[in-house]
């Protein structure tokens, strides 16, 4: 029997198959110009920032002025940001609905920008499914920071150490088990699967 009472996913990677090479791939002629674009450009970084809360407008301004010579592909990110998102991550979503069907209340906590967010709510069904999710760019915090984890605690009345975190971002799980999540730092469905069922659920 199992003390699980609350599983929270993070969505992008976990569920969701978002890559911003699924749109870069139609624009650079290789994949070595690509990659230097997406390490030295447009990085990780940058664009956690907007996840954090700021806007997409004042993002792209302030690199297209660092860097004018890449400003009409800086303009793409988020002028076509769209077609980053890839389609739902299936052998996830599979476990995803096994808990839902068994009534495990689910919850997300995700960055994700305040201005995308919406589009991606819209477009997959499941996300209607959630008990509950914390945005970080609604909330102008991001994980690992531990505030945003205790925003999800308390609006949602969550105990962490009846709960699983899932994330495919290794700082953001160990910063949930650092609150006493059981957390599960996520690399495939099938090693999902295995360590849910260890914690005593049935998927």
């Amino acid at each position: 029997m199992s003390n699980i009472k609350y599983v929270v996913f993070d969505i992008g990677g976990v569920l969701i198959d978002w890559n911003p090479r699924h749109l870069y791939r139609k624009i650079f002629e290789s994949e070595e110009e690509m990659e230097w674009f997406l390490s030295e450009i447009c990085t990780y970084e940058w664009n956690v920032q907007q996840d954090g809360g700021k806007t997409f407008s004042v993002a792209t301004a302030e690199l297209s002025e660092k860097y004018p010579e890449y400003s009409d592909k800086i303009a793409l990110y988020y002028g076509r940001w769209e077609e980053m998102l890839g389609g739902e991550l299936k052998d996830t979503i599979d476990i995803f609905n096994e808990l839902k069907s068994s009534g495990m209340p689910l919850y997300a906590l995700s960055n994700w920008s305040h201005e995308a967010f919406p589009v991606a709510y819209d477009r997959y069904e499941f996300m209607k499914k959630f008990d509950g999710i914390v945005v970080s760019g609604y909330e102008k915090l991001l994980k690992p920071d531990h505030a945003i984890y205790r925003v999800l605690i308390n609006r949602y009345n969550i105990n962490p150490s009846e709960s699983v975190y899932i994330d495919d971002n290794k700082p953001n799980a160990d910063a949930a088990a650092e609150l006493g999540f059981h957390a599960i730092h996520y690399r495939s469905s099938e090693q999902l699967r295995k360590d849910l069922r260890a914690l005593g659920l049935k998927v």
